[in-house]
This record gives C-alpha cells, structure tokens and sequence, in this order.
C-alpha cells in the first residue's frame, strides 16, 4: 500500500510540473530578430547576401551624379525587388528545415508518468533536428526547400500566443483531474497545391521524415525510443542530457531502426575528439541488413568543447567555417541550461532554431498530417560569446569519396583556425583499435551500449553542464 501511495504521489507531482512547465515554455515572447544588409548570411553551407551589387553601383551613380537615376525612382525599385528576392530565398531555405520543439499531451513514457517534455527534452530535440538535417541531405538533397515555406505566416506568434492562452487553462485543468487525452492540431485544408513527379516524390520524404520523429512509442527517432537507449546510459525520463550523450543515443537509434530506408544510413560518433577513417569506412561498407553489400551514407558526429568554463572566441572561426560547409548538418549546443540548434552564422553571430516552445502533441500516423507546426517561422540570432563550451558536431557524407574528401578539407581548416598546441578534433588513418581504444562493434546482440561506451557516456553525464 506504501508504495501505492507514493506512486500516486509522484504521478500527482509529475502533473503539476506538466503543468507548470506547459504554461512556463508556451508562452513564449516573440521578437524580432535583425539581419545586417552589410555582411553574408550562411545557412547550412548556403550563402545569401542581402546587398547586391546593384546596390553598390546605384549608391556610386547616385553620388557621382544626380542624373545618374531615373526620376522615378524605378532604378530603386529594381534593386529593392532584388534584395527581397535573396531575403525570400533565405527565408524559404530556413522554414524548410524541420523544427522539432516540446511538445505536451503525447502518449505516456514508458516507466513515468510524463506526457510531455518541457523543462528538460531540449537536447533531445535539438539531436533530433541534426539528425533530420542529415535525413534531408541524404533523402531529399540540400537544394530541396519546402514549396509552402513561403505560405506560413512569420506573425504566427500572434495566433500562437492566443492559444497558448486556450491551451493553458485545458493543460491546467487536465492536471487536476487527470483527464489526459492527448489532443491533435487541427488540420488545415488542402492548399490546392499541384503536385507532380519529383515534387510528388519529394513531399513523400518529406513526410517521412517527419513521422520518424513524432512523438510515440513506435517512431524511429521519436522522443519515447530516444529515452529508452538513453536508459542504457544511466539516463531516465525527465533528466538533462548533454550533447555527447545524445550523440550516442542518436547512433543507437540509428543502428536499431528497422525501416527499409534506412538502412543505407548509419552514424559514427567520434572517440575523444578522434574520428578514426578506416572505422568510419567500415560503417559504411557494412553489409545491409537485405545480406547484399553496399555502400552506406554516415553522420559523423563529434562531441567536443571550445573551451573551459566559457567559450574561447579563437574558435569561432572554425565554427563559422563548419557552418559554411553544405555537407554540415548543423551543431547540437546552447547556452548555458537552454540546447539551440545552430545552422549558420552572420558575422559573429550565430543563427539558431529553438526547441524552447511547448507545442500540441501532433498524431504523425495519420494521412496528411498537419505540417506547420514542424517548420519554424523565423530565426533567431545569438552573440558566439555567449555559447556554452559543450557541443556536438554533425557532418554527412553519402559514399567513401565524399568522406575522405570532407576529411582532408575539415582537417585544412582545423590546421589554420587553431592557435592552440593541438587541434580541435583530428581525423586519423586507421581504427580505434590500432591505438589501443576498444571499438565497438557494429552489432551488439546482448546489449545496446558495450561497457567501455557506458564508461564514457557516464563521464560525458558528469562533466558537460548542465543543458536542459
């Protein structure tokens, strides 16, 4: 009966802080985040500049003479249209990438009586958006963006505020008396879109891509798998997790998902700062799980730290030449007690996506499933100082040639941003095991996590700060 008791007790207290943490992250302040005109906007390794050079030669005409310009101003007109056209094609670039927030009201944890993640999912969200990003690239390519990026209201803070205020006072009520069917998004209606051939098959993915990340126990990438594989590291439902770790539970996800797509996808996680090639070229010439031989494509992610306590700003170069790269798929960080996740910079600033907003459980399993609320409207930009030190980083190359390329060119840029001693990272010919490491192998049957991972997964636990 004791036990009983206490049981209900916690359930009673995990509902409060449902609660409390449902109203504290979906109210959310929006503001407006500003852009220099002056300096080039990187995104994923995609560069947009919102000064062109049709700029520069109108302000020289101009004030070498006044004649220079036509009286209508329609040289202006021109110019204006043609920096709005490269603010749109940023624009479309940015919502197109897959946002992936708290969320309330989803089926219940297994082993808890949590149904959202409020408060302490953040980095499991922002792994979860790397990983999609690697997803895109391999499913869908980098040129891919969202043909109804352009379609979302960027004032959708308004509506989103408004709600929130709706959905409070129901999560509130829902807490006291434990009524805690989940609710679903209202869906909009068809936008009356054409679809054809490649667009057709591209809106496919996509979709996919999304529902291997919704929020219940069957999703590949779902927050429910992900809490289980972190269980094998010591870690529960409604603790923090710091970025290295969720590196690890990523590339178990991975390793585990049984889905025929992805199978010809895998994920290496670098062993302290060091990725070894030949185990990296393993994994990808890794037999399929159909018993044929093929080449497969690999994340590789490399938990590291710019720093000590704080961040060393030598390293923003380096972390600016990353996010320059098309084949980064962006870095698993923060600030200090908040995970972002960074895609691009402009001076020295970086651009983020954050998980930080407490949206309605989204049921992926049902045909044409609301889209929205996986696309984040705006960016937001945040000083490179003010980054906490711990961090992921994530690369994808779809064959060998294309790894040992990105390896020769990240280790140039390695060389010459670093004024330290040693190198942020290093790649290094051979296996882990040529250096007295223990490599892990491919398939484990008995257990998730070989004792030597746990070992190191238990130290990341205790040595990164705290990122809720």
């Amino acid at each position: 009966m004791e036990a009983t008791g206490t049981d209900e007790v916690e359930k009673i207290k995990s509902k409060f802080m449902s609660a409390w943490h449902n109203m504290k992250y979906s109210w959310v302040l929006k503001t407006k985040t500003y852009f220099s005109r002056n300096s080039p906007v990187f995104l994923l390794g995609k560069c947009y500049h919102f000064k062109t050079e049709g700029e520069y030669r109108a302000l020289h005409s101009f004030q070498s003479s006044s004649a220079g310009l036509s009286t209508d101003g329609s040289n202006f007109d021109k110019i204006n249209a043609e920096i709005s056209g490269n603010v749109e094609e940023f624009r479309r670039d940015f919502i197109s990438r897959i946002w992936l927030t708290y969320r309330e009201e989803f089926p219940q944890i297994k082993g808890s009586a949590l149904t959202t993640d409020c408060g302490w999912g953040c980095t499991l969200r922002t792994g979860q958006m790397l990983l999609a990003q690697g997803l895109m690239l391999h499913f869908l390519g980098r040129a891919w963006v969202w043909p109804e990026a352009l379609d979302m209201d960027s004032c959708d803070s308004e509506s989103w505020t408004s709600s929130t205020v709706r959905r409070l006072t129901a999560s509130l009520e829902a807490s006291l008396t434990a009524e805690r069917d989940p609710k679903v998004l209202p869906q909009r209606g068809p936008t009356g879109r054409d679809w054809h051939g490649s667009d057709m098959r591209s809106e496919v993915y996509h979709r996919k891509i999304i529902s291997w990340f919704g929020d219940s126990p069957l999703a590949a990438f779902g927050l429910h798998q992900l809490i289980e594989y972190g269980k094998k590291s010591g870690k529960m439902a409604g603790d923090w997790y710091g970025p290295a770790v969720v590196a690890h539970i990523l590339r178990k996800a991975v390793e585990e998902a049984r889905d025929p797509e992805l199978q010809g996808v895998t994920v290496y996680v670098a062993q302290d700062c060091t990725v070894y090639s030949s185990d990296v070229i393993d994994r990808q010439c890794s037999f399929l799980d159909s018993g044929k031989a093929g080449t497969k494509a690999v994340i590789i992610l490399v938990p590291v730290r710019l720093g000590g306590e704080r961040t060393n700003t030598d390293y923003l170069e380096f972390v600016k030449g990353i996010l320059s790269l098309e084949y980064c798929v962006g870095i698993i960080g923060g600030k200090p007690k908040q995970s972002y996740y960074f895609a691009g910079f402009q001076d020295d600033s970086l651009i983020y996506m954050d998980p930080h907003y407490c949206q309605s459980f989204v049921d992926v399993s049902i045909k044409d499933f609301p889209l929205e609320s996986f696309h984040c409207p705006s960016p937001k930009k945040m000083s490179f100082k003010k980054m906490d030190p711990s961090c992921t980083i994530g690369f994808y190359c779809r064959t060998v040639q294309d790894f040992e390329k990105a390896s020769e060119e990240i280790t140039k840029m390695l060389k010459s941003s670093s004024k330290e001693k040693y190198p942020l990272f290093t790649f290094v010919e051979g296996h882990s095991r040529d250096y007295d490491f223990a490599s892990s192998p491919l398939h484990e049957e008995n257990d998730l996590f070989s004792e030597d991972e746990k070992k190191r997964l238990k130290r990341f636990s205790t040595e990164e700060f705290v990122l809720l």
